[in-house]
């Protein structure tokens, strides 16, 4: 495969080489002029003037002085001209031809505070940007997430959803893949749910929902991709924010984002810390049906208490080499101290439902986790407009060591004087990732476009359980205790060809994934290698009916691999009864999926619906059955594996929409419904099952008298069935209000997550051998006071105008 690889790479490297000679060096001009308010001819100090060459990369700009005056030197060539200040109409200049010392003379920009009503409110609804392979959600000013983390963020993304634990669905899809600007991240670390739960909102400035993705992606994830794209200032000068925040339960943080810009580089820097004492709860109700059990009815009452220190930063640089290309480098550190203490009570029933015996079972857990990541970036823009050239370069090395202090001990006519007991986790990932994009347009609409991606990943998870003796030291368990290594490369090429006649957009691809995985567990004789190659072609069409309405249909085929705990075939405990054990001969799932959409934009309402469906073949999922097995008070032991149920078929319908009645009121609403069915079956019992599933959003922001902000969203998520389990509905609110103050500059803001309480998990579990009821709370009602300052930049009003660091696509 490497040498399948090395010409496609030195192509693209050659074709870089020849035409990065072809630089020019151009004379430069003087450009000067004055900007002054229009209704008091007064001058405007700290205007900011942007010049954006019609073809190139390197943007010039400046400041006026204290006359509202502006010199500002750069090469010749077409511009178009923005003139901005804040809380002032932006003035553009477009098209303008710079071949001398240029005066542009007297400039007046009008306060016009109607006009920036207007515009707020289209900048802070989640706008919605539909393209040929995804449909873009900024995030805005959702006062509901000040403060608050990555998973608060998506949580309010239409079509997504997160659970009690974090883990994060699309359209009722666990098997998303999270990307962060466009590439796996250490940002996600180890554990996707909780790394997503340690990230500031605040650095995040939109999410890419991709439910048909092109081949340039990753095939990985059934359900489709989210890419999270993080701030990266543009604006010339030093400029950026800072945000505090506190709550209760007790949540404190900060966070800046900060940039400075120059002709010739762009420093730019997110940096976040964060604490939380998050209290939970969970209840468990099991009935067994072995009539040889003594006490059938357990009763088990958890309360959680969570400790959360986190800090991370992310600084990077981007030089711009010449006019048309560009040079970036990031490095990312991220350092998480985490405490979880779980007291367990534990009571046991007769058959007459009279307790016997109770006891408790605590686990006090520690865990540090640090995560460093290095990038590098070559951006390569050519004389034709969209002709470039993308190189990125990544490593990562992401460590975790976890130590799980478990104590038990007799409560109610239990003298049992257990010893305690040590579950001990350490954890080393590398990654490293290559790829390469080149986009050659052909004619003024069609577009050819190829690349490779090699992503090669070295995982090792040293687990251990110590038992204490009678002297009080702890001795190895070895039957439960193992060291997991898991090898993955993963070598990729695609293509694909756009075109655009008339009113009809089509983008066709293909991707070629090569998958070598190796797995091994030290001191054992296990055989669990797998390679194999796979085709994943796509096709995406856009009918434009109008301006303002168009159709879109997408295909996509994508792969689930299945990894670490779910293929480590060593039992992992949640609790003493309770084992998780994985399958190391579980293969990959693939599916193919079909995307139908409409889009309509009327004056006050944007409508965006679509009808999918989804085939899938060796679908994994985990199954519960009895070991036969009980622990030392005669507790059957329930062990959860993951096998490989045959065939999903999953169709559903997601509509969402923003009305704007009137400039100080908005309202958005999304529902998704979804039918799930599942046939298969393993070792003779029957696993199939088929669901209907169903979630809907509400959110409202309303302007108050005083300028005052005031949002309420309203989720529910409906019932849900599996083979063995049924999910109840689930029932939230959350609440927020914010002010203005400081001339702008700054916002104070008050949110509730969670107003009544009511966001906990109801679940019921049955198999022949025991019915299980269960709540859980991950987190309870929160308060949170935020507040952010923002010097030298302008309020978020307006959509960037400046690459984001998202991937483009033909539109």
């Amino acid at each position: 495969m490497k040498y399948f690889l090395l010409p496609v790479f030195l192509v693209l490297f050659s074709a870089s080489n020849v035409l990065a000679q072809q630089k020019r060096n151009l004379p430069s001009y003087e450009i000067t002029g004055k900007i002054i308010e229009k209704n008091t001819n007064q001058p405007l100090e700290f205007t900011t003037i942007i010049f954006k060459p019609i073809r190139g990369k390197r943007i010039f700009g400046g400041l006026t002085n204290e006359k509202g005056e502006f010199s500002i030197e750069i090469p010749k060539g077409m511009y178009n001209i923005n003139i901005e200040f804040i809380s002032f109409k932006t003035k553009t200049l477009k098209n303008q031809k710079i071949t001398k010392n240029t005066n542009l003379g007297i400039i007046a920009l009008e306060d016009v505070a109607e006009a920036l009503d207007e515009v707020e409110i289209i900048a802070e609804k989640s706008t919605v940007e539909i393209r040929l392979d995804k449909k873009i959600y900024n995030v805005g000013k959702d006062m509901t997430v000040k403060g608050g983390t990555a998973s608060d963020v998506l949580d309010n993304v239409p079509s997504v959803t997160v659970d009690a634990e974090g883990v994060v669905s699309l359209r009722g899809n666990e098997n998303v893949k999270i990307l962060i600007n466009g590439k796996p991240s250490s940002i996600v670390g180890l554990n996707d749910t909780e790394a997503l739960k340690q990230f500031p909102a605040d650095a995040i400035q939109k999410v890419e929902v991709i439910t048909s993705p092109s081949a340039r992606y990753d095939a990985e994830g059934t359900a489709g991709i989210l890419n999270i794209i993080l701030r990266k200032g543009k604006a010339l000068g030093f400029n950026g924010s800072v945000s505090v925040n506190a709550g209760v339960p007790t949540t404190t943080g900060f966070s800046t984002n900060l940039n400075y810009r120059t002709k010739k580089y762009n420093l730019f820097n997110n940096t976040g810390f964060s604490y939380s004492d998050a209290p939970g709860n969970a209840e468990f109700y099991t009935e067994y049906f072995n009539p040889n059990i003594l006490n059938p009815f357990i009763e088990e009452n958890r309360d959680y208490n969570r400790k959360r220190k986190n800090f991370n930063t992310n600084f990077g640089i981007e030089y711009y080499l010449s006019e048309t290309s560009s040079i970036t480098g990031s490095f990312l550190y991220r350092n998480s101290d985490r405490n979880t203490l779980v007291e367990n009570l534990t009571s046991k029933f007769d058959s007459n439902n009279i307790e016997t015996e109770s006891y408790y079972r605590n686990s006090d857990g520690e865990s540090n986790s640090t995560n460093w990541q290095y990038a590098l970036n070559y951006d390569k823009e050519f004389k034709k407009d969209g002709h470039k050239l993308i190189i990125d370069f990544q490593y990562q090395d992401n460590d975790s060591d976890n130590l799980n202090y478990i104590t038990e001990g007799g409560v109610f006519n239990n003298l049992s004087d257990k010893l305690d007991e040590k579950e001990i986790t350490f954890n080393t990932n590398k990654n490293y990732l290559f790829k390469g994009d080149y986009v050659l347009p052909i004619g003024e609409n069609q577009q050819f476009e190829a690349g490779f991606r090699s992503n090669i990943k070295d995982q090792s998870t040293d687990y251990s359980i110590w038992l204490e003796n009678e002297n009080g030291d702890f001795d190895k368990v070895e039957a439960v205790s193992n060291i997991f290594n898991y090898d993955e490369k993963i070598h990729a090429i695609y293509s694909q060809y756009g075109n655009k006649f008339g009113k009809i957009s089509a983008l066709f691809g293909l991707r070629m994934e090569y998958t070598n995985i190796d797995i091994e567990i030290e001191g054992e004789d296990l055989d669990a290698h797998k390679s194999y190659t796979d085709f994943f072609p796509t096709a995406n069409l856009s009918y434009e009916i109008n301006e303002r309405e168009n159709i879109t249909l997408g295909y996509n085929r994508r792969i689930r691999r299945p990894r670490s705990r779910f293929i480590n075939p060593f039992p992992s405990r949640t609790s003493e009864s309770n084992i998780f054990q994985g399958n190391p001969y579980i293969d990959p799932a693939i599916s193919n999926g079909v995307d139908l959409g409409y889009y309509k934009r009327w004056e006050k309402v944007i409508l965006n619906s679509s009808i999918y469906y989804t085939y899938t073949t060796d679908v994994f999922q985990s199954i519960s059955e009895d070991t036969g097995e009980v622990t030392g008070d005669g507790i059957p032991i329930i062990r959860r594996s993951p096998i490989n149920l045959s065939t999903n078929n999953r169709y559903g319908y997601e509509l969402t929409l923003n009305y704007t009645p009137i400039k100080k009121w908005r309202m958005n609403a999304s529902f998704n419904f979804y039918n799930s069915v599942t046939e298969g079956e393993y070792e003779g019992v029957d696993y199939g099952y088929e669901s209907l599933g169903w979630f809907a959003r509400f959110s409202s922001k309303v302007v108050l008298p005083a300028e005052i902000d005031w949002q309420t969203t309203l989720f529910y998520r409906g019932p849900f069935e599996t083979a063995q389990s049924k999910r109840e509905g689930m029932f939230m609110a959350n609440m927020a209000f914010s002010k203005d103050i400081l001339k702008n500059n700054g916002t104070i803001s008050l949110n509730v997550s969670d107003l009544f309480n009511t966001r906990k998990h109801n679940r019921e579990t049955s198999t022949d051998d025991f019915h299980q009821e269960s709540e859980f709370q991950w987190r309870q009602r929160q308060f949170r006071l935020a507040f952010t300052y923002r010097f030298k930049q302008k309020k978020k009003r307006e959509r960037q105008r400046f690459d984001d660091g998202g991937e483009d696509e033909m539109i």
